[in-house]
């Protein structure tokens, strides 16, 4: 059904704008649990009344300043199930956007494997226990044949920071990068500079002198399309620099680039340049692996090629928060230098059981093949409405991995002021999306992966409803005046500028 509201005038006026292991004695609050008292005396929770706005108060203070929220009006979401949301008031929202709970809002099988390791132990990697190797198995047994051996992380970002560290140390005196025009791949120190949606965005610093950028594809535009040219320029740019390329980054499919689906050959183009020189090529499969693309289970698979080393987090624990990077036994030996490997939370026992409970449960419930289904019928849908509206200049994905980027019709140029006002109206009609791509001007679809045909109704449905009318007349005006050639406000740092020109000479 439809869900209309008439905030979608407002919201134009808004787009310019525990137990002791010696004792096993109970601690006093847990024994008043036990007889049966209301413990209320404690601080944590003082929290249970709150509401959305006290929160709102509150977090502006506690929390930092640049830690962001999803719309103008936070959420304020207390409950998921499946592919659901709700907020404190009970109120449903059909969450189209959150690719972390890959199999589901409190998967009942990941919930109750989490909760029965936890009640049992968690600890770390340094003790034997057999669900780490189950889990290692399982995803190892997914991978084509040399990616055979695995580290346990804490995150996509420690993932590829760790994947780094491989590739420089089987690359000795090999320091500089070549990763994708609007890449994200992780916020350490070492990934924000391979991340140019990060230090090209607001308060970044700017390329780093030993990171290369190949321009994004552009196939709605038809840009930027030989991947062999792409690679090269990277490769000899390294060069005239004095250094030599260690490592090629790449997202399978570019998630904040704009859900680009790379064309076909593409990276099969810029491996073989990047191994001629010498280069290591990582495979970021953080946001499109485990299944979500639905006719293979890792996204590399779409262009046919083989990396050195994957890297995987989000979905993995459907929420728990851990990672992976699976490479070749050659990569991890001459990782194996003799300095050890520990990450505490990395393969702890809850985060092996829930990684386990996730790779049953994409198997027990197919999602990969409803992923399949689901998506084939969702940009269907897309590109029957794009026929109608005009200002949804291209539909693309992959499976349950789906963007449209909105436009200037007469120009095409990107409308991220119309992409703001869809993602904020949709959440008035409860139904959430988000928005991505180099100016914000792609609506992203990347939901839980049990989203079904009839969430794929709902969808299309109130997009209907809502472009119906056309654009309004006050967002047609910022996205005439925005300027897609202007680089991003940010604050201006020279320290890549007042490095030496010889600061990284020779790596």
């Amino acid at each position: 059904m439809v869900q209309s509201s008439a905030a979608d005038n407002g919201l134009v006026k808004s787009l310019g704008n525990g137990m002791s292991c010696e004792s096993h004695a109970f601690t006093s609050a847990e024994q008043s649990s036990q007889q049966g008292d209301v413990v209320s005396s404690s601080p944590y929770s003082q929290g249970n009344g709150f509401n959305t706005a006290q929160i709102a108060s509150k977090r502006s203070v506690l929390i930092g300043p640049n830690s962001a929220l999803s719309f103008d009006e936070p959420l304020y979401i207390v409950r998921g199930r499946g592919q659901y949301l709700y907020d404190a008031e009970g109120i449903q929202y059909l969450d189209c956007c959150n690719n972390v709970a890959h199999v589901g809002h409190c998967h009942p099988k990941v919930t109750a494997a989490v909760t029965k390791q936890l009640e049992t132990l968690n600890t770390n990697s340094r003790y034997l226990h057999d669900k780490l190797v189950v889990l290692a198995e399982g995803i190892t047994r997914k991978m084509p044949e040399p990616l055979q051996v695995m580290y346990a992380v804490c995150s996509g970002s420690e993932a590829n920071d760790l994947a780094l560290r491989v590739a420089r140390a089987n690359r000795p005196g090999a320091w500089h990068v070549a990763v994708m025009e609007g890449a994200y791949h992780g916020h350490t120190t070492a990934t924000l500079d391979l991340s140019p949606y990060k230090f090209d965005g607001p308060g970044g610093m700017g390329k780093p002198p030993h990171v290369h950028v190949l321009p994004c594809p552009d196939v709605f535009r038809g840009r930027n399309l030989d991947g062999q040219a792409a690679a090269q320029a990277a490769v000899d740019a390294a060069h005239k620099a004095g250094g030599h390329i260690s490592a090629f980054f790449c997202e399978s499919i570019l998630s904040c680039g704009g859900q680009v689906v790379l064309p076909a050959g593409y990276l099969q183009q810029v491996y073989d340049v990047m191994h001629q020189a010498g280069a290591v090529c990582i495979a970021d499969e953080v946001q499109c692996g485990f299944g979500r693309v639905g006719s293979h289970f890792w996204g590399f698979e779409l262009q046919s090629v083989v990396p050195d080393m994957v890297t995987l987090g989000k979905p993995i624990g459907n929420g728990f928060p851990m990672g992976a990077v699976v490479m070749t036994p050659k990569l991890a030996q001459g990782f194996s230098n003799g300095m050890e490997y520990f990450n505490t939370c990395g393969g702890c026992t809850g985060a092996a059981a829930a990684g386990v409970a996730v790779l049953e449960a994409i198997e027990e419930d197919q999602l990969q093949q409803h992923a399949h289904e689901v998506g084939t019928y969702l940009i269907q849908q897309l590109e029957g409405l794009q026929k109608d509206y005009p200002c949804i200049g291209h539909v693309r994905g992959m499976g349950l991995f789906v963007g449209f980027e909105l436009v200037i019709p007469e120009s095409q140029k990107p409308a991220p002021g119309t992409a703001k006002f869809v993602k904020e109206a949709m959440k008035a009609r409860k139904v959430l999306v988000s928005t991505d791509g180099h100016h914000n001007q792609v609506i992203k679809i990347k939901p839980p992966m049990c989203f079904d045909k009839s969430n794929v109704d709902t969808l299309i449905a109130n997009l209907t409803d809502l472009l119906k009318p056309g654009v309004p007349a006050a967002v047609q005006e910022i996205d005439r005046a925005y300027d897609p050639n202007k680089k991003s406000t940010r604050i201006q740092n020279t320290t890549w500028q007042a490095m030496p020109a010889n600061g990284l000479q020779g790596v």
